[in-house]
């Protein structure tokens, strides 16, 4: 998988597709104050540390930090022993949308690359037991244009057969998560787990007593 080149600006990606993203107003706000905390080397940014910058509650923002883990725009993961915030995955969506632009202003006319869409096509098709609505189609060619190889395709396709799920919604996720647990590995150790996702709010509030216990 691609590295994110670092001559891509996080902000100006950031500004220009969090509306495509789903993000509101308010958690674009959180966002960069979380950015502006991390390049100023704070590791672990709390709903209190950012209270100190802005407008927002304590409560409020404690609400919006729930939203954009349950969104997977931000991670919290363990590094060299210290519990950190991590924008990498919205960094990773991100990238994902310009790529996807990119590829779309060029004509893809590669043989070759049509025919690993064309077989995606047909093995989603047989195991979804139905014919693709468009929608899904775009997808798939989405999937491509972000640089994900025709097996990894298939294979999150089995994965979320595995899980009884049937959309390619629960497929682009499993995509996405492959994606970052790589990177992780380069990084440090994530730590959102299964039952992490389940109860994003205990695993803030854990984050914070561990910072607080080391202290």
């Amino acid at each position: 998988m691609n590295m994110i080149p670092d001559a891509l600006d996080f902000r100006y990606m950031l500004f220009d597709y969090y509306k495509k993203i789903g993000m509101s107003e308010d958690q674009l706000a959180v966002v960069v104050i979380i950015d502006h905390l991390l390049q100023q080397g704070n590791g672990l940014v709390t709903a209190e540390l950012l209270a100190l910058k802005m407008n927002f509650p304590v409560e409020k923002i404690d609400k919006i930090l729930v939203s954009l883990l349950n969104k997977g725009f931000l991670d919290y993961a363990s590094f060299k022993g210290e519990m950190q915030t991590n924008l990498l995955p919205l960094k990773k969506r991100l990238y994902r949308e310009f790529q996807i632009d990119l590829a779309q202003e060029q004509e893809i006319g590669e043989p070759n690359l049509q025919g690993q869409v064309q077989n995606v096509y047909s093995v989603y098709q047989k195991e979804f037991g139905r014919s693709l609505s468009p929608v899904e189609i775009q997808r798939i060619r989405e999937w491509f244009a972000y640089g994900y190889s025709e097996q990894i395709i298939i294979d999150a396709l089995k994965e979320a057969l595995k899980k009884n799920r049937h959309s390619i919604r629960s497929i682009d996720k499993i995509l996405l998560q492959w994606s970052t647990a790589s990177d992780h590995e380069l990084e440090g150790f994530s730590v959102q787990t299964d039952t992490y996702k389940q109860d994003v709010q205990s695993t803030l509030e854990q984050a914070t007593k561990n910072i607080k216990n080391d202290e």
